[in-house]
């Protein structure tokens, strides 16, 4: 197992996940020059045979968080890549000496072996399936391989003059957020979490929906998408809207709006990124969760399911990481 850090190395790296038929954005230098920003220490470690030359046989992007006592949690999203079981052993290692508490991962090969001591992940970071949306289709295409009730509303949305102009403006859609959390009843990430997402990974963008025409807007944006582009495919990350204006659908049409967005840019699949898991393979019905209203919005776009292996977490330190669990809960 080596670290890859010089420039030739990391160059190396970015051709084999772009070219792996499993890279993704989270395993990308897209993706880790987004998680330096926000602070974080990212390492890219991988296994290597010799062929002729030497090339890259597995390899993994780690996010290290640090805590107090110079504890750390270790996370591979959407990883390793390649036959890793090796690669993922020596990594256990590295992590137990520098006081890792547990690694979390989350490899695509839903056939992957992990270790013995692994156990399903208690949070949410990556999601248990997505819808994929086929951008090599005509626009027109697209739209009838969408449920009635989404064409319908992308109607309604263009019927009511919604406009949907790219944008900067953060803070606005930071307040949109706020406001949709609030409803929702989950916490929202900082304005600068947003900021930092738009500024500082390659590909990101943000569209806001307006009520009037965008020359006559009276009011703020009702409604917002921040997205992004990696390698092909366009990626839904944050929405957020303003209740009062539910009426207008305009989250439909800024989803509507993002395909167009990407699939002008070269863009060949169009990811929804999260929904419920599906509780059989020939249904698209999902399970109450705490995804089912977004799993029903997303189901309206059509495209095709796609179900991930569960995130997985390895225990290094069980007490500890109790003990850190304890005094999170108690201090809040």
């Amino acid at each position: 197992m080596r670290q890859l850090s010089s420039p030739a190395d990391l160059q190396d790296y970015d051709r084999w996940v772009k070219e792996h038929p499993e890279g993704t954005l989270w395993q990308s230098l897209e993706w880790k020059a987004y998680q330096e920003a926000l602070g974080r220490e990212v390492r890219i470690y991988a296994d290597e045979v010799e062929s002729g030359k030497w090339k890259v046989e597995s390899s993994a992007l780690v996010i290290i968080d640090r805590t107090t006592f110079g504890l750390n949690t270790w996370d591979i999203p959407r990883g390793p890549l390649g036959q890793a079981e090796h690669l993922l052993k020596k990594i256990i290692e590295q992590a137990k000496s520098e006081k890792c508490l547990s690694l979390f991962n989350s490899p695509l090969d839903t056939t992957f072996h992990f270790p013995l001591s692994t156990f399903l992940s208690p949070r949410t970071e990556q999601p248990p399936a997505t819808r994929l949306i086929d951008l090599q289709q005509g626009e027109e295409a697209i739209l009838s391989q969408m449920k009635q009730k989404g064409r319908y509303n992308i109607r309604v949305a263009e019927k009511h003059g919604v406009q949907i102009r790219q944008s900067d403006d953060i803070d606005a859609f930071a307040r949109l957020a706020a406001e949709t959390a609030r409803r929702d009843g989950f916490t929202a990430p900082p304005a600068a979490r947003y900021r930092k997402f738009l500024e500082s990974l390659p590909g990101a963008f943000l569209l806001l929906a307006y009520p009037t025409p965008y020359a006559q807007r009276p009011t703020p944006p009702i409604a917002g998408l921040l997205g992004t582009q990696w390698n092909g495919t366009g990626i839904y990350y944050y929405g957020a809207s303003d209740y009062e204006y539910r009426n207008l659908m305009a989250p439909y049409l800024l989803q509507w709006e993002a395909m167009k967005l990407c699939k002008a840019r070269g863009c060949h699949t169009y990811d929804l990124l999260g929904i419920s898991r599906p509780t059989t393979h020939d249904s698209p019905s999902t399970t109450h969760d705490s995804w089912s209203g977004i799993t029903r919005f997303k189901e309206q776009f059509g495209g095709t399911v796609v179900e991930y292996a569960p995130e997985q977490q390895i225990l290094l330190k069980p007490w500890a990481n109790k003990v850190l669990q304890w005094k999170r809960y108690i201090l809040g």
